[in-house]
């Protein structure tokens, strides 16, 4: 098939001349309408998309979690299903959310839109971020082992050759020489070893040759072998000098020209790992007092249950009492009361429902948090007793406790030691550069680069083996100077200075608004913990006189004395008292958790330990053959070698509980005098 057809042809120079001023014209003008693209068959458009952006789901192969597959039906309030209850205890409770949640998991972020592990999964905690922050090599927040890299010993080699052939435009070559062309052949042959050292200087140790063969007249070898051995080190003396400096900002000399950067070293590096550790144990923690929560609403949700249980039956049984009665047309039973007796069953029966749909969900919460299927034919339920007895803690050891173990305050306190040791750094910027720099070189010449003998049958001193003239070392060559450079004003390295001081005076302040806030925490949870103690004792007096007052009540009432509405209300009040006990135990119980999380012994209340992980096996090695050699080594007086320490460990934990008897037939004097400490029900 003829694709086009030309009506003349013209020659190849006018053509070369009409398509140079097409595509002039073609510059000028530009393009006026579309190109007309020409195909050998059809115009296809199905390689094209429609739209620029389309949903679309990624390649990525995954294994859905195997906990999925033993998830069943949830049990709902129609339809309980039938599950065998699973007695557990709360150390079992928090040793599977520990065991199960490499994602830790929040617990006020189930149902809501904005949950980080549905919308955004890389602000969620996690085991791995130490392990992330630990192997970071970013420009920012690098890791230990990135800052490290700094002081790697780096390799280069290169290996080159190339020919060049030049007419030569000179009478003497052209009429004597062996052509008028000049043909070189060249190679280049250059290895370096540098390694940066812990006070910020670098030595280097470096080799060049370089192969060189032309026809020209007068040389001595038509090809020969030209090189150095050198050892160069340079040493900063005045702005980024020092140890301290390296250890903190990392060796100025592998720094980018023109930035000065104060947070890439080893000890900053550290730093952001251990800020790292005390965000991953601040998670642990809540996840702690979440898992704790719940389990004791938990537990109040079966007491709930058992309670309005209870107050079912019993109304049940007055309304098939006051039915029976209003049938015999006995005292007592008339159609009101019936009435009454059955709005008050039903009544209870949808106080005990409400009961069972929240004890479902709590149970499922509880479930999530810990790391279980929805439902694996089994209902949870707690085995451990709240504390009944008073907790009874020093305030002023307390509070001591709380400004030494808290998380928040720890962290805190490591961003100002990085952020101080970042502004001496910074302070070393604000300096002049004067670096001190000094090499040695061994110069080699030779007919071959590596030959038996010296002798190459010319010279006198032999130059048939290059490196055999190195090694003799008689052409050799040394420099050694100093460099001195500043930017005049120092606007950057000043600006980067008070920036660091400003943070720094922020980073204090915000520790002083923590330790208050922290102290208002912690009165907070005194007064709570006291506050529901003092409910809890209130509601189980309540409850034993609401016992003896339905008793009494159904006596009365069978013999037909008091109408039913009083035996209505008596029961609803021991279904209350009984809910409010239990309620205020709870509380009382989630006041010393949250006493506990404010102290910041938590996780040690818990048997809870964290601890990093060991080295590898070659680490423990190197660190034995180091441990040997100084043993060899002699004490300097002069040379102080450690740095200062930055890190230090808390003391141990305070507190006790205090477990009084109890006075079951205790009377107040007055309405408002204190009641004695409770005992256990």
């Amino acid at each position: 098939m003829r694709l086009w057809r030309t009506r003349w042809f013209p020659s190849t120079r006018a053509c070369r001349g009409w398509i140079a001023a097409a595509c002039v014209a073609g510059q000028l003008v530009g393009c006026h309408s579309p190109k007309q693209i020409h195909y050998l068959g059809d115009a296809d458009l199905k390689h094209y998309k429609q739209t620029a952006t389309e949903i679309e789901y990624a390649h990525v192969h995954s294994d859905i979690d195997p906990i999925l597959d033993y998830s069943e039906r949830p049990a709902t309030v129609r339809d309980p299903a039938k599950m065998a209850p699973f007695e557990i205890s709360l150390a079992e409770a928090l040793e599977q959310a520990l065991h199960n949640n490499k994602i830790i998991r929040a617990r006020g972020t189930f149902k809501s839109p904005a949950n980080p592990l549905m919308t955004s999964p890389d602000r969620v905690a996690s085991n791995y971020d130490t392990a992330i922050q630990e192997t970071n090599s970013g420009f920012f927040q690098r890791g230990p082992e990135a800052a490290l890299s700094a002081f790697d010993a780096q390799f280069k080699t290169s290996l080159s050759t190339s020919r060049s052939a030049l007419v030569q435009n000179n009478f003497l070559l052209g009429a004597i020489g062996t052509g008028q062309t000049l043909q070189v052949d060249s190679g280049q042959w250059n290895t370096s070893l540098q390694k940066v050292m812990a006070n910020g200087g670098a030595f280097e140790v470096s080799q060049n040759w370089g192969y060189n063969s032309a026809n020209q007249l007068f040389q001595l070898f038509p090809s020969n072998y030209r090189g150095s051995l050198r050892a160069d080190y340079r040493q900063p003396l005045w702005a980024g000098a020092g140890v301290d400096y390296t250890r903190t900002a990392g060796p100025i000399l592998r720094t980018v020209p023109g930035i000065s950067q104060t947070d890439g070293g080893v000890i900053i590096a550290r730093i952001n790992t251990d800020i790292t550790l005390a965000d991953m144990e601040l998670n642990v923690t809540n996840l702690v007092r979440d898992v704790e929560d719940l389990y004791w609403e938990l537990y109040l949700a079966y007491r709930t249950y058992d309670a309005e249980q209870t107050a079912r039956d019993a109304a049940h049984t007055v309304w098939r009492s006051a039915r029976k009665r209003m049938e015999a047309g006995s005292k007592g039973g008339t159609i009101v009361d019936e009435a009454q007796a059955r709005q008050n069953y039903f009544a209870s029966r949808i106080r005990l429902e409400n009961a069972v749909g929240t004890l479902y969900s709590t149970e499922g919460q509880l479930r999530r948090l810990i790391g279980l299927p929805v439902n694996d034919g089994r209902i949870l339920r707690p085995a451990d007793e709240p504390l009944a007895a008073e907790f009874v803690s020093d305030w002023r050891m307390a509070l001591s406790e709380s400004l030494v173990r808290r998380v928040e305050l720890r962290r805190q306190k490591w961003s100002i030691k990085s952020i101080e040791l970042q502004l001496t750094a910074a302070e070393s910027l604000v300096k002049p550069r004067l670096d001190a720099a000094g090499g040695y070189q061994l110069n080699g010449f030779g007919d071959d680069l590596l030959a038996g003998t010296n002798n190459d049958g010319i010279t006198a001193r032999g130059y048939n083996s290059a490196y055999g003239s190195l090694l003799r070392g008689n052409q050799a060559s040394w420099d050694v100077g100093l460099e001195f450079s500043m930017p005049i004003g120092f606007r950057q390295a000043l600006a980067q200075k008070h920036n660091l001081e400003f943070r720094l005076a922020k980073s204090r302040a915000v520790l002083a608004a923590q330790e208050l806030e922290i102290s208002h925490e912690l009165s907070s949870a005194f007064q709570m913990m006291d506050w529901w103690y003092q409910v809890a004792q209130s509601n189980l007096f309540r409850r034993d006189a609401a016992k003896t007052e339905v008793d009494a009540v159904q006596r009365e009432y069978e013999a037909g004395r008091i109408p039913v509405d009083l035996v209505l209300r008596s029961q609803a009040n021991v279904a209350a008292a009984e809910v409010g006990y239990y309620n205020a135990l709870v509380k009382y119980n989630q006041a010393l958790t949250d006493l506990r999380a404010r102290k910041g012994s938590l996780l040690d209340d818990n048997n809870i330990h964290m601890a990093e992980g060991g080295w590898t096996p070659a680490a423990y090695d190197e660190a034995l053959r180091r441990a040997w050699a100084r043993s060899f080594a002699f004490e300097n007086d002069k040379l102080e070698a450690e740095p200062p320490a930055f890190a230090s460990p808390y003391p141990p934990t305070y507190g006790g509980v205090s477990t009084l008897p109890a006075t079951s037939d205790w009377v107040p004097e007055t309405a408002d005098e204190a009641l004695p400490p409770m005992a256990t029900p």
